[in-house]
C-alpha cells in the first residue's frame, strides 16, 4: 500500500497529480465529451512532447500524431469529406495532413497532452469525498467522488498513486481510463506530411 488511501479527497487528488506529472508516458483510452459531440481516444503520451494514436468524432475515425507545435492527421474519406468537403476529401485521404497544435485544433492538441488532459478531466470539480477501496482491472483504487457535479476519479493504492480512471458528469466529461504507465513510446512526426497552411 503506498498510503494514498489514509489521506483527505483533496491529498489523494493532489497526489494523483504529481504522479501523473512524473511519469514520463502512459496509455489514455475511453471518450471526452467537446462542445457537445463525443470524442473517443486511444493514444500514447509522452509527458511534455505530445502523443500518437487513433481518436474518432462522432464515429469518424483517424490518427493522430502531436509532436512540437504541430497535430498531423490521417483521417478516412469519412472523416474528410466531413470536415473538408467532397472534393478536398480525395485529395487529403490516405495523405497525413500537418496542423499548427492552436487555433481550430487547439482542443484536440489539448487531448494529446498528459497534463492538460488529466487537468481538464479534474477541472470543475465540487464538493470531494472519498470512497471505500474496490479495485479496476485488477487494480487496488481508492475512489474520489464529486458529491456536487457527479464523477469519480480512482487513484491506485500500490505503486504510485496513480489515476487509474477518471469519470466526469457533464458538457466537459467522459470516461479514460490510464494504464501502461512509463512504457516507452517514440513520437516521430509522419514523413511527406502535406502543411495545410500552405494549400490555403
Amino acid at each position: 500500500m503506498n498510503g494514498v488511501e489514509s489521506k483527505s479527497p483533496e491529498e489523494i487528488v493532489t497526489a494523483a497529480t504529481n504522479a501523473v506529472g512524473s511519469a514520463t508516458s502512459v496509455h489514455v483510452a475511453g471518450y471526452v465529451m467537446s462542445s457537445g459531440s463525443r470524442i473517443t481516444l486511444d493514444l500514447n503520451l509522452v509527458n511534455g512532447k505530445g502523443g500518437e494514436g487513433s481518436m474518432a468524432q462522432n464515429g469518424l475515425s483517424f490518427q493522430v500524431v502531436a509532436v512540437g507545435n504541430a497535430v498531423y492527421i490521417n483521417g478516412t474519406i469519412a472523416f474528410w469529406q466531413r470536415f473538408a468537403g467532397s472534393g478536398a476529401a480525395q485529395l487529403l485521404w490516405g495523405k497525413w495532413i500537418k496542423f499548427p497544435a492552436s487555433g481550430q485544433l487547439a482542443a484536440l492538441a489539448t487531448l494529446t497532452d498528459l497534463q492538460k488532459l488529466f487537468n481538464q478531466l479534474l477541472s470543475d470539480h465540487g464538493q470531494l469525498d472519498k470512497g471505500s477501496i474496490t479495485t479496476i482491472r485488477a487494480q487496488r483504487v481508492i475512489p474520489v467522488k464529486d458529491t456536487t457535479n457527479g464523477g469519480t476519479l480512482y487513484v491506485a493504492t500500490t505503486g504510485k498513486p496513480y489515476p487509474i480512471e477518471v469519470v466526469k458528469n457533464g458538457p466537459g466529461g467522459g470516461q479514460i481510463t490510464f494504464d501502461r504507465f512509463n512504457q516507452p513510446v517514440t513520437l516521430t512526426a509522419p514523413s511527406k506530411a502535406i502543411d495545410i497552411s500552405q494549400l490555403q
